[in-house]
């Protein structure tokens, strides 16, 4: 602040109104980018968060009510979805290709599903025996198979590919940052 002794008060008052005006700005942004508290929002869940689609058909929307238009349908169950917004009954979505729209939060379920998303284009992600990368594979997945997220530790996810109760299903374990569906370093079980 010794610079500031060289300058009349008058460009001094300007100067520090500047630097309050963006200081105020700063604050305004950062807090606007935030995640929303779980508190803030009327389902009491923090946001964003991950879940899926409970019913089909299932009808999205271009705002929160049915008195909006319907933007495109779910015509199957199970779908993994991202909350990213909430308004009384209704949330607003984004699918695994960046599609946002409006549903109604009674045709939602908490059921944790993911897609398989390699890190390389044209990739497969391995489904490995245990939590290491030199675990034998058990499995192959690629893109876009959609996989029942059992708990992630951060790193890896336990996970089962295919359906609940068929036969040829697969579980093991896929590095975290190879599926869609869960946050880095997000821990659950």
């Amino acid at each position: 602040m010794l610079f500031m002794h060289a300058i009349s008060g008058r460009a001094r008052g300007v100067f520090f109104r500047a630097l309050a005006l963006s200081s105020l700005l700063l604050v305004h942004f950062a807090a606007g980018s935030a995640p929303a508290l779980a508190q803030d929002n009327p389902s009491g869940l923090p946001l964003p968060r991950f879940v899926s689609t409970r019913s089909n058909p299932i009808n999205v929307r271009v705002g929160p009510g049915t008195k909006y238009d319907i933007s495109w349908n779910y015509l199957v169950s199970g779908v993994p979805v991202e909350i990213i917004q909430e308004f009384d009954t209704w949330r607003k979505i984004r699918d695994a290709d960046g599609s946002e729209g409006w549903v109604h939060q009674s045709l939602l379920v908490g059921t944790r599903l993911g897609y398989a998303a390699p890190l390389i284009a044209n990739g497969e992600v391995a489904l490995r025996t245990n939590r290491a990368e030199d675990a034998n594979i058990r499995a192959r997945l690629a893109a876009g198979v959609k996989v029942q997220l059992q708990e992630c530790d951060g790193a890896w996810c336990a996970v089962a590919a295919g359906q609940p109760g068929e036969r040829a299903s697969f579980s093991g374990y896929v590095r975290q940052e190879e599926i869609w569906g869960v946050y880095p370093d997000e821990v659950f079980d």
